[in-house]
């Protein structure tokens, strides 16, 4: 009746990968909000489980679940830290009509062997600012986990203040991490590596399965699938906030939103995160961070790469030159598509560069900016500024001079560029009012912005303008 079609294929892995867990169980739970189309698309009645939180507060397991706490460890800017599912309960892999495998977990839901001094729990405000967030991600065409289900728990939380405790239905291709490999390294055998490598190819790359170099193979569809991500995060301004190896999905997807926010001022060395006082995972540094945190992956495959360690570093670095050239490959075509171009042309990394440089030297908004040149001056919105600057000016007119040169017309490159710039993103500002908003009880807000954000690149006189002037530096916490 509800559609539940759950497998457990992680927990026929070895005991050293998780640990069987339950969720705490909950007093009063309340549902806060539910993603219908995503129910759907997984194959669930949405009608009768929207009606359901004792589900999605872990108080009624489904039909096959399998409640299970996952091991893992990772590199915390730059230190090796165990960690594992300190607040989180994976119930099982749901299986959609169309036969793919989407993990189920329960975030929140009180503690487990791997929570350490911490109480299991987490606030409404992190756990419904995952749900915005993601949905704007998986809206934008990002890879990305995506949230199912908010619920209140009716329980306080207790960190700086007292808080609303809440738990998040989040919905992943998998919750494998850099950090799951990370934690074998140093607490498991070859062996364990060797067995989660074949899961990981049977669940994610099923045509490597009878390659003879299938691990090899395997660590290069990694290092492409995090350079389509992380290119794609450039791309719309996104910065991740805390990049450690434990939140790096073997998958391609985006996971855990924790200190993450999108950048409003063109700066290359905005961070947001009230924790990276020196810049590990400002923007700029997000495609570097993605080289080194996937060195730390191959440092796992090594022993199944080749006998022989320096051979196997050789395929190794190789490997990770194709991440950097994949990245590089992406970023730029996916520039020129902001930009209009069609066809190459051997300056076009100099005219990106001087559009970045000029947008940094005259603070302007980096969506904003970009979506207005999206139209003729006569179409512009109102709530649109073309800027007006010196160097600006300078650029545009290269830029005019270089849509000259292609045999498209210029509404057609008009028409490219209105469909990789976006002109909805879940402005900082948005969110923290809709978080307020959600907090005293009203929904409305929320409830507004994520059907804005279900049409990224429609004109909105709401949600498009350039924002407000921030009074103070923006700063988001490690709440998830």
């Amino acid at each position: 009746m509800e559609g539940w079609n759950l497998e457990s294929t992680y927990a026929d892995l070895p005991e050293i990968f998780f640990s069987n867990q339950k969720p705490a169980p909950i007093q009063n739970p309340h549902m806060l909000i539910f993603n219908e189309g995503l129910a759907q698309s997984l194959g669930l009645n949405s009608h009768k489980l929207k009606s359901m939180p004792e589900v999605f507060a872990g108080n009624t397991l489904p039909f096959g679940a399998q409640p299970i706490s996952q091991a893992y460890a990772g590199f915390q800017f730059g230190q090796f830290t165990m960690l594992g599912d300190g607040r989180a309960v994976l119930l099982g892999e749901q299986i959609t009509p169309e036969g793919r495998r989407f993990d189920i977990q329960l975030k929140g839901s009180g503690r487990t062997p791997y929570s350490r001094r911490g109480d299991g729990l987490a606030a409404l405000s992190p756990m419904l600012r995952e749900y915005i967030i993601s949905e704007a991600m998986f809206h934008l065409g990002i890879p990305t986990t995506r949230s199912l289900a908010v619920v209140l728990t009716g329980q306080d939380v207790f960190r700086e203040k007292v808080l609303q405790g809440a738990i998040l239905t989040r919905v992943a291709s998998s919750h494998i991490r850099v950090g799951t490999f990370d934690y074998l390294v140093v607490f498991g055998t070859k062996e364990h590596v060797q067995k989660l490598s074949d899961y990981c190819i049977w669940r994610h790359f099923p045509w490597l399965e009878n390659e003879e170099e299938k691990y090899l193979l395997f660590l290069r569809e990694v290092c492409k699938l995090q350079a389509h991500l992380i290119a794609k995060w450039q791309l719309v301004g996104f910065i991740h906030g805390v990049m450690n190896t434990d939140n790096m999905a073997i998958s391609g997807e985006t996971i855990d939103y924790g200190p993450c926010a999108f950048m409003d001022t063109y700066n290359p060395i905005t961070v947001f995160s009230s924790i990276d006082t020196y810049g590990r995972y400002a923007y700029r540094n997000q495609p570097v961070i993605g080289t080194w945190n996937l060195g730390r992956f191959a440092q796992a495959l090594l022993p199944l790469l080749h006998g022989d360690q320096e051979n196997a570093i050789e395929l190794a670095d190789k490997e990770l030159a194709v991440y950097w050239e994949t990245y590089q490959e992406n970023w730029l075509s996916g520039m020129r598509a902001k930009l209009g171009l069609t066809d190459v042309e051997e300056g076009d990394s100099g005219l990106i560069s001087e559009l970045l440089d000029a947008m940094e030297a005259n603070r302007l908004d980096y969506t904003t900016t970009l979506r207005s040149l999206s139209f003729a001056q006569h179409e512009l919105p109102s709530w649109y500024d073309v800027p007006d600057k010196p160097e600006f000016n300078v650029w545009r007119e290269k830029w005019k001079a270089r849509l000259g040169r292609q045999s498209q017309s210029k509404a057609e490159s008009m028409d490219l560029m209105k469909k990789h710039n976006p002109a909805v993103i879940p402005r900082n500002y948005l969110v923290e009012e809709a978080l307020a908003a959600a907090e005293d009880g009203d929904m409305d807000k929320t409830s507004n912005l994520l059907e804005a954000l279900r049409r990224p690149f429609e004109d909105s006189e709401v949600y498009s303008p350039t924002p407000p002037e921030p009074r103070y530096r923006y700063k988001t916490f490690c709440g998830t």
